[in-house]
């Protein structure tokens, strides 16, 4: 299957509620778990994305709902998550202590993701990006499928 490329898509519109947030964990990782995504990695994906989807639940001020859209292609996992609200300037949100309360959401996103982008859409909300590199186990669906035969950045072996 060399040469081949996994691509999975989720889109997920969400009401704007804490109850959303474990049922949007669940589904992107029943499609990691599918293919074989390493645990460390599936666990930093779902501290990620709570941490993204509690934000908009939290500090989203308008609208009653938020996307989650996911793509796992090859060997990245890929997470937007928009919202409907005022948006916010990520630059001057405060670095917060690691004991406080307010604001360890982004300090936790920017720990564990490879690539953490936040954007604020005029008028029409927020927008986080979170990438993650994945590892797939091996003899795995998601090692096998990608286009590399193994899920990470090392070559295949001879």
């Amino acid at each position: 299957m060399d040469g081949d490329n996994v691509e999975i898509s989720l889109d997920l519109l969400l009401p704007r509620d804490a109850a959303s947030v474990p049922a949007t964990r669940r589904l992107l990782d029943a499609a990691l778990t599918a293919l074989g995504v390493e645990d460390e990695i599936r666990d930093d994906i779902e501290v990620m994305l709570t941490e993204a989807c509690t934000n908009v639940i939290r500090h989203a001020e308008h609208g009653a709902d938020y996307t989650v859209r996911a793509t796992i292609q090859d060997c990245r996992c890929m997470i937007k998550v928009i919202d409907s609200g005022t948006g916010f300037d990520a630059g001057r949100v405060p670095h917060p202590e690691p004991v406080a309360e307010q604001g360890r959401g982004l300090l936790i996103m920017r720990a564990l993701a490879d690539d953490v982008r936040f954007r604020t859409l005029p008028q029409d909300g927020a927008l986080v990006s979170l990438e993650k590199h994945l590892r797939y186990g091996e003899d795995s669906l998601g090692g096998l499928l990608t286009a590399d035969g193994i899920g990470d950045d090392t070559p295949p072996p001879a």
